[in-house]
């Protein structure tokens, strides 16, 4: 069915059905007889109204039947399918209200492990055999309520999906919104964010210092004027010679003198220094 549909299922027509028709949910539990599907047949399917129930779906079909319904009227031992935004429920008729059932609907997938006739299964990390207790649709995947054979209820179940992963753990309020919730989140998972990138702060001088590595420290310690210039940029020179007086000072003049010569040979002053002592040793 689609979403937000609801489906009339009522008993077939047929001499082995007799025993079962306008029979109470529980009469059929006495006398251990299963509601299977296969006993019935569709005689509605049609849209549900935003705030429809099953039972405002029944005092309609009272009051006035849809043209397209060819079955007799809403009566104990039908059952009501309803799928609103994914979840499918199954509501046997009673003669006042209705009985949630499950197992009504199926999946039918070739490749399910666990089923609502599941028993003696083994659920990965927990002790003992489990059996399917009950079951539910949700966004056209079926999931199981699993109950320890030995504890019963008095051990909390478990909900399994077809290929019997682990879908919630603990449950002791079965099929509640609290578990409807983390099947929906399992199905439609958030996809993580990525973590904004930290920015770097920004360092002193004397950080920088640290972080360029022992070569660089070296070349920068040949050329800056002092020990606060290392910050991983080469040839740190002042944009203004500064004076003593009316004279540049002497190493602001050498260092002018480092900048010249770097500008005409394209080199700087430590790796003109190597060069030299190179050809000095070659001769």
């Amino acid at each position: 069915m689609e979403i937000n549909q609801f489906a009339l299922y009522q008993l077939k027509n047929v001499p082995e059905n007799r025993d079962i028709r306008f029979r109470s949910y529980e009469t059929l539990q006495k006398n251990q007889i299963q509601i299977r599907y296969g006993n019935y047949e569709q005689k509605y399917l049609g849209r549900m109204l935003p705030a429809d129930t099953p039972g405002s779906i029944r005092e309609r079909f009272d009051r006035q039947p849809p043209r397209k319904f060819h079955g007799h009227s809403i009566s104990v031992s039908d059952v009501l399918v309803l799928n609103h935004a994914g979840e499918v429920t199954a509501y046997y008729v009673e003669k006042e209200g209705f009985t949630v059932i499950a197992g009504f609907i199926r999946n039918g997938s070739s490749g399910a492990l666990v089923s609502y006739d599941t028993t003696d299964f083994h659920i990965e990390g927990k002790e003992g055999s489990w059996l399917a207790y009950d079951s539910i649709i949700i966004d056209g995947k079926e999931f199981f309520l699993m109950e320890h054979m030995e504890y019963g209820r008095s051990a909390a179940g478990v909900v399994l999906d077809e290929k019997g992963k682990v879908v919630v753990d603990q449950v002791c309020h079965e099929f509640d919104e609290t578990v409807k919730k983390q099947i929906r989140e399992y199905l439609n998972p958030v996809p993580a964010v990525p973590e904004p990138e930290k920015q770097k702060p920004p360092m002193e001088n004397w950080q920088k210092y640290y972080e360029n590595g022992e070569y660089l420290r070296s070349a920068e310690m040949t050329e800056e004027q002092n020990y606060n210039m290392i910050d991983g940029r080469m040839n740190n020179l002042p944009s203004k010679p500064r004076k003593i007086g009316k004279r540049i000072s002497v190493l602001d003049r050498l260092h002018l003198k480092q900048a010249e010569i770097e500008r005409r040979s394209g080199k700087s002053a430590p790796q003109m220094a190597v060069t030299e002592d190179m050809e000095r040793r070659r001769k």
